[in-house]
């Protein structure tokens, strides 16, 4: 049986594919749409996905998006407290959050509260809030269903096997644009060549955090409140054709492991139809076609996000949060080209450097480490 949706993120890369599940299967049901400010996209997806709620992160936005959609049954809520109250709606059963950024924290925190199922593609939340999030998710009785590929080909490894007997996490990462690739080469990186990931179709955010490998980082630490393992439990391996999704070894030595095309719809549909199956008219996988599939090491040297997100989840606390930020901060610099590829970790390092680990944050608290790291980044002039 289907769900009834609110989607957060409507706009972007992941909220996008979703629409194009629902729009495959009847049995899904959108009850609220979520977007910063992309008026124009939304009221297209308003108009054909017929919501009964909509939001926009943006007051500015909210207004023009009420006057554009006023023949149309459909209540339009505007900022956080907004969201908030959209998320806490009845009619739904799930929201999927898609959004980008920390922004994502309060309302999947609200959502859970009101009894809904959480279909996760918010890496922030995790990263920043987990010990907070899995707390609540276990009280109120909801789900923390996986969007991302490979926490879903972990869940989907996971999935009728006894999670006491799990040995290790397998994270498969495709080592993006750059792999290969020393320091010295990687000093002229142009935005264009960051952007141009040789698999996957992602925002651009997430696409320069995968050439950084700070986006596999960031997986590692949603791993280990996903599914409640030690950090020393996951290993990232790089796999560069991005068929194997993941994988899970056991205590007898058994890998299993989950692959499939490079294709984001198929972890979308499989969490929205979680513990069902449905059927996808999407390419299959040609193993004759493919020929070998080929691992390595992860160069941590040249590639520093990696090893500085372990350093991150094993201070734990606040520090996760400061990582992220600064990346996201460095990210923005970069994109804007105000610094050089290498310069984003000098940037996340810096700023861990500089922060004082809170041990056990508030939501508060992690939103006022945020806005500090911010500050003191601007403050340092990159």
């Amino acid at each position: 049986m289907g769900r009834k949706i609110i989607l957060l993120g409507s706009t972007g890369s992941i909220g996008t594919q979703t629409l194009d599940v629902v729009r495959n299967n009847a049995d899904l049901e959108v009850i609220g749409l979520a977007a910063n400010r992309n008026v124009e996209l939304i009221e297209r997806q308003i108009r054909q996905f017929r919501p009964k709620f909509a939001a926009m992160f943006d007051p500015a936005a909210a207004a023009d998006l009420r006057t554009k959609v006023s023949d149309l049954p459909v209540k339009v809520y505007e900022g956080m407290d907004g969201l908030l109250e959209m998320v806490t709606r009845p009619e739904a059963d799930t929201v999927l959050t898609a959004v980008v950024g920390m922004i994502g924290i309060r309302p999947t925190i609200e959502a859970i509260k009101s009894g809904k199922d959480i279909a996760l593609a918010n890496k922030e939340t995790l990263v920043t809030a987990g010990h907070l999030i899995t707390q609540l998710a276990r009280e109120y009785h909801v789900q923390i269903l996986p969007v991302d590929s490979e926490h879903s080909a972990i869940f989907q490894s996971l999935n009728g096997e006894p999670k006491r007997r799990l040995e290790k996490i397998l994270l498969t990462a495709s080592g993006g644009p750059f792999r290969g690739m020393k320091r010295e080469q990687l000093e002229t990186i142009t935005v264009k060549e960051a952007l141009k990931h040789p698999n996957w179709s992602m925002g651009p955010k997430v696409t320069i955090d995968s050439a950084s490998l700070v986006n596999k980082g960031l997986e590692v630490m949603e791993a280990r409140w996903l599914f409640d393992v030690r950090l020393d439990q996951i290993q990232v391996i790089v796999q560069p054709q991005s068929i194997i999704h993941s994988m899970v070894q056991y205590c007898d030595g058994a890998v299993i492991a989950q692959l499939g095309v490079p294709d984001m719809k198929l972890p979308i549909q499989y969490a929205l139809f979680y513990p069902d199956r449905m059927p996808m008219t999407e390419d299959r996988l040609d193993f004759f076609k493919l020929g070998s599939i080929s691992f390595e090491k992860p160069d941590t040297d040249t590639f520093k996000g990696l090893d500085l997100a372990y350093q991150a989840a094993g201070t734990g606390g606040s520090m996760p949060t400061v990582f992220n930020a600064a990346n996201e901060m460095a990210v923005k610099h970069f994109l804007s080209g105000k610094i050089r590829f290498l310069e984003i970790y000098d940037m996340i390092t810096d700023a861990m450097e500089h922060h004082k680990t809170i041990a056990d944050p508030t939501v508060d608290e992690i939103l006022q480490a945020e806005t500090e790291t911010y500050e003191y980044l601007q403050s340092r002039n990159f």
